[in-house]
């Protein structure tokens, strides 16, 4: 199932707003930051490096940051999330992600 326009961000300066001045929350192989958002709906975005690994590396991190986010999104807040992944993103595989995001769900949003 494809995450919806209304549930990611998509313009840089969306990500930029979020980087500047959003809250950090360390999460192991992740690095998510939040800022409140008035939509009623958390969105979100995702950023992966090269230094994390090729690109089929890269594209399967995002796949599992998506597929937390799925599992989470009705019990997040409505906040714009970016989520960083780290270096150990492709060793940690999906259930570092899902802890991660649900961990925020958890109430550590603000």
């Amino acid at each position: 199932m494809r995450l919806g326009k209304a549930a990611r961000l998509r313009l840089r300066r969306e990500f930029l707003a979020v980087q500047e001045r959003g809250r950090k929350h360390p999460a192991g192989a992740y690095l998510l930051l939040t800022l409140d958002n008035d939509r009623g709906q958390p969105r979100l975005g995702v950023t992966v490096s090269s230094r994390v690994g090729d690109a089929v590396t890269r594209n399967r991190v995002k796949r599992w940051v998506r597929e937390a986010f799925r599992a989470t999104a009705a019990r997040l807040p409505p906040v714009d999330l970016v989520v960083i992944a780290r270096s150990s993103a492709p060793g940690a595989g999906l259930e570092a992600a899902r802890r991660a995001l649900a961990a925020l769900a958890g109430g550590a949003t603000r």
